[in-house]
């Protein structure tokens, strides 16, 4: 019964160990390329390695290189996609610029008759035109109501003239009238002596 406990126990650690080196095992290629070193056979100063081994790194080896050049395809492919979308997005950088400087003098600046003007200048030419129109404006004003009085005089002076016309020419036409009864009377008086 000890020799089939100590066989079972001596199975199992020798499972254990086998499996630790199976864990351990480098699957790298220069973990391969040890691993055949260590268990190819010496002949003189040469190693001898096995021909399905040696065929088995061989297809490891090409594989490697085969998954080399595809990661390296894909990393240069994707470096030119990035490549693309830098330039790309230095394109649309350089042009979001330009726009943001165009806006900035567009908002800086106000359109008049064509010309584009520092907000200073129009609001100083602006300002410069309302004070002329408001001086204008009164300098009429004044001259207006100046001028509505003195017609307003000259309307009340044309109306007293009229007024002694109007008199003056009932009084002339009462003397006209008058001195025509006189000379009428004058003439029935000739008449009749």
């Amino acid at each position: 019964m000890k020799s089939n406990i100590l066989f079972v126990f001596l199975l199992i650690s020798s499972l254990s160990s086998l499996s630790q080196e199976t864990v351990q095992e480098d699957n790298s290629m220069k973990g391969q390329f040890d691993k055949i070193y260590r268990i190819s056979t010496t002949y003189q100063t040469y190693k001898v390695i096995g021909k399905d081994r040696f065929q088995k790194l061989k297809e490891n080896v090409l594989d490697s290189l085969i998954k080399s050049k595809k990661t390296i395809s894909e990393k240069e492919s994707l470096l030119r996609t990035e490549r693309a979308n830098i330039q790309k997005l230095n394109t649309d950088l350089t042009k979001t610029k330009l726009d943001l400087d165009t806006a900035l003098q567009k908002e800086n600046s106000i359109s008049l008759l064509g010309i584009q003007l520092n907000k200073v200048t129009y609001n100083l030419i602006l300002w410069f035109i309302i004070i002329s129109l408001g001086l204008a404006l009164s300098f009429f004003v004044f001259k207006f109501s100046r001028s509505n009085i003195l017609t307003n005089k000259a309307q009340d002076n044309l109306k007293d003239v009229e007024q002694e016309f109007e008199n003056h020419k009932k009084k002339a036409i009462e003397r006209e009238q008058k001195l025509r009864r006189q000379l009428q009377d004058e003439i029935n008086k000739q008449r009749n002596s």
